[in-house]
């Protein structure tokens, strides 16, 4: 309510007349470049902010009369300041849990990994599990020998490592490796069955090589929680509060105000309250709930709060997943991939396990935010909302949105505009992943249906942007280049009709990002009466050459109008 409150008082000063001489803005940014995301007053020099919210957006003789005694105020220079970046799709602690483990992003062969966790077990006392995150095997220089699937053996990492578990999560956080200590320690043998939802890949004489795809992970993944267990309440708590501490350092170095975590625990949220109340939180949270329907159905009105710690903390989505990755062939599709004909992927959650979660949602005013990244995925999600919607007819703008849609049937794309469904799409996968999108869907489904942003806006649907973090860096301004340049690695670009424009990428990044959480009334535009979340550039990525766009860097962070990050 305090939030709220904030806003009507703004309004109501610049409705009843009050001058800015009596109330002197506490920060000013002048003599810029503001891109502020709004028709009524595309781009201007200066912003005043008062309260936390933006007073005024004008020239620089219009701001001037809001500097008082006691104003910040920021000469900009020339740069450029737009609406804070809104990360719409990517996980919370699991970012900041990046931070403290093994970063496998940069490895160049599988060799490289073996050597990062043996260096890390030499350091490590017996028994201490080894955690990373980043391995991706499409993108390794050469394939080890021996694979299956272009997966290696655990038998080099096991020899590296025989006195620790080690748990290697791929880059997609869609599949693990294990070592055998660690298979041991989780009960696996070669005659373990296969959970529903998951696989556990083997070798040609049928002994688990050590990847475990989708809801196979858990196996593996119990055995690390059960050590984990055997901290004290106090290391446990320490441990949660620090991956916090280190994602809001992380966002805010990167110019992010606001942070859509997508899939959270009721434990996890209950963090984030904890931040809240103390002020520490720094940017927004938009959470998704991530629990059973039983949970959901007993708890989510409990969880569910809006504009929590004056504006920080929104809890009112729900995150399922229907299917996995493309990397690891987890992607749900409607005929077989393409370099494995015996597959069409995996369907994570039963269809009718989502279908009484939209039940859930539905009937207690959440949205639900459904993981899909194969065409069959994306249809069966599309048909779930349907039957939803035209059961409950009264129900509007309820915003539902498909987490990724990367790979969509020709026929399913017009249903997201027609739907009001939202894409909530990541720029950044298309470049990285597009090396191996022709291998796994030839040339034909790709070109069709692979990241098809202009397709989808032409649809009418809303694309709002993300990274996917820690899959992918969290860093913004790649993810913009991404989506305005399609261009990969080797200079190639990637079904180039399907790029965004510069303003549409930055739309994407901001006010649809709002939009796609209910909140562009308050954020995603720089406008009077908003909220003062502004990031400002070094350099101008609506104008200067492509190829610079990722030179640019963040200088300011600003949320609420305190400048929470500077360079």
């Amino acid at each position: 309510m305090g939030t709220h409150f904030r806003y009507v008082t703004i309004l109501l000063v610049s409705l009843c007349g009050c001058g800015p001489e009596e109330q002197p803005a506490e920060l000013v940014l002048h003599n810029g470049k503001i891109v502020t995301v709004d028709a009524s007053r595309p781009e201007a020099q200066a912003i005043a902010v008062r309260a936390g919210l933006i007073a005024a957006v004008g020239s620089n003789d219009e701001i001037k009369a809001y500097i008082g005694p006691s104003t910040r105020v920021v000469d900009l220079g020339g740069r450029l300041a737009i609406p804070g970046f809104i990360e719409s799709h990517a996980h919370f602690t699991s970012l900041g849990e990046s931070k403290v483990t093994l970063n496998l992003t940069k490895a160049r062969t599988w060799d490289e990994i073996v050597a990062q966790a043996g260096e890390a077990a030499r350091k490590a006392r017996p028994g201490d599990w080894i955690l990373g995150r980043g391995w991706h095997q499409e993108k390794w220089e050469t394939r080890p020998v021996p694979n299956f699937e272009g997966f290696p053996t655990h038998d080099a990492l096991s020899k590296a490592t025989p006195a620790n578990p080690v748990l290697l999560s791929h880059a997609s956080g869609h599949a693990v490796f294990a070592n055998a200590r660690a298979m041991e320690l989780a009960g696996i043998t070669r005659t373990t069955p296969n959970p529903p939802g998951g696989e556990i890949v083997h070798d040609g004489k049928g002994n688990p090589i050590g990847v475990f795809r989708e809801t196979a992970a858990g196996l593996v993944h119990r055995a690390l929680s059960q050590s984990l267990a055997r901290r004290t309440p106090e290391q446990a708590a320490a441990d949660d509060r620090r991956e916090v501490e280190l994602a809001i350092q992380e966002c805010l170095s990167k110019g992010i105000t606001t942070f859509h975590d997508a899939g959270a625990s009721f434990k996890t949220i209950d963090l984030y309250r904890s931040f809240a109340d103390t002020g520490k939180l720094g940017l927004r949270l938009y959470v998704m709930m991530n629990e059973g329907n039983r949970a959901l159905a007993q708890n989510s009105a409990k969880y569910r709060m809006i504009n929590y710690g004056d504006g920080h903390l929104t809890v009112r989505a729900i995150k399922r997943l229907v299917d996995g990755a493309l990397g690891s062939r987890g992607a749900w599709l409607l005929e077989p991939y393409s370099d494995m004909t015996s597959s069409t992927g995996l369907n994570t959650t039963g269809v009718a396990d989502i279908t009484e979660t939209a039940k859930i949602a539905i009937e207690n005013g959440l949205q639900l935010c459904v993981h899909a990244i194969g065409d069959r995925g994306n249809r069966e999600v599309l048909n779930i909302y349907e039957a939803a919607f035209k059961a409950h007819p009264d129900k509007k703008d309820l915003r539902w949105r498909v987490e990724h849609a990367q790979h969509i049937n020709a026929a399913d794309i017009p249903r997201f505009g027609a739907m009001g469904v939202i894409a909530a799409m990541q720029g950044i996968h298309c470049t990285s992943d597009a090396p191996y999108v022709l291998a796994r869907l030839g040339p034909q489904r790709a070109e069709e249906g692979a990241y098809v942003w202009q397709k989808l806006m032409k649809s009418g649907a809303t694309v709002c942007n993300g990274t996917d973090a820690p899959v992918e860096d969290v860093n913004p301004i790649a993810c913009y280049y991404a989506s305005v340049s399609r261009k990969l690695k080797d200079g190639t670009v990637f079904y180039p009709d399907q790029r965004m424009s510069r303003a549409e990428a930055l739309k994407s990044y901001t006010w649809n990002g709002a939009y796609a959480a209910f909140e562009e009334n308050v954020k995603g535009s720089l406008a009077p009466g908003k909220l003062a979340d502004i990031t400002v550039l070094s350099k101008d990525i609506l104008t200067i050459p492509e190829n610079e766009i990722p030179t640019a860097e963040v200088l300011y962070t600003i949320v609420g109008g305190s400048i929470l990050y500077q360079k």
